[in-house]
């Protein structure tokens, strides 16, 4: 059985969010388009307490986009943002919510991020995303949402580990780009761990 996965489709990695990505509203309409082509569909979510280790404001003088230690992690510290019952957290209020069957809420200890939606970045802690998956039989996943470069990156990897078979929606991601080129790098990482990269038309 295949599912979709949509990965933190949430106000605030919007271009008018606390932590915006440059065209991330364009993949909702992708992400609704996909979901009527599946029978289950899942949705991650960040969902961060306000005095999350991440955010930057936590950090006498450091900054966003500075590298700290976080739990024993490295960690990029963030803007604060998807704090737990905000506006900003709220999925994009165009994505169509009645078709998710499940949604996998992510980084809500505050000491450890966690960017996959299998596993917090220290991987001590599980979502229980994966066993809801084999409970329901499946064993294809197909990818996308925000933001290529980490989230969704994390997520692609940890399923091609759990021995899902994966595919990446190129144009149903968008990427941080902290980095020039982190996205377009990121999803050749994915390909060479195991996973398809297609765009949305290209998929049966």
């Amino acid at each position: 059985m295949r599912a979709l996965i949509l990965v933190d489709i949430q106000n605030d990695f919007m271009p008018f969010g606390a932590l915006p990505v440059a065209d991330g509203d364009a993949v909702v309409a992708v992400a609704n388009g996909l979901a009527e082509r599946f029978s289950l569909v899942v949705a991650t979510q960040d969902w961060h307490p306000a005095d999350h280790g991440s955010f930057a404001s936590m950090h006498d003088g450091l900054h966003p986009g500075d590298i700290v230690d976080l739990g024993g992690v490295e960690q990029v510290l963030w803007p604060d943002h998807c704090v737990q019952n905000t506006p900003g957290a709220s999925f994009h209020s165009a994505l169509n919510v009645a078709a998710i069957d499940y949604v996998v809420r992510k980084g809500t200890e505050r000491d450890v991020d966690s960017y996959s939606g299998f596993y917090d970045n220290d991987r001590r802690r599980d979502t229980g995303l994966g066993e809801y998956l084999m409970s329901r039989g499946v064993d294809e996943v197909v990818i996308c949402g925000l933001a290529t470069d980490y989230c969704v990156k994390y997520t692609v990897l940890d399923a091609v580990g759990m021995g899902f078979g994966v595919t990446v929606i190129e144009d149903g991601c968008r990427a941080v780009d902290l980095q020039a080129g982190d996205g377009d790098r990121a999803l050749v990482d994915m390909h060479s761990a195991g996973a398809r990269v297609l765009e949305s038309s290209e998929l049966t």
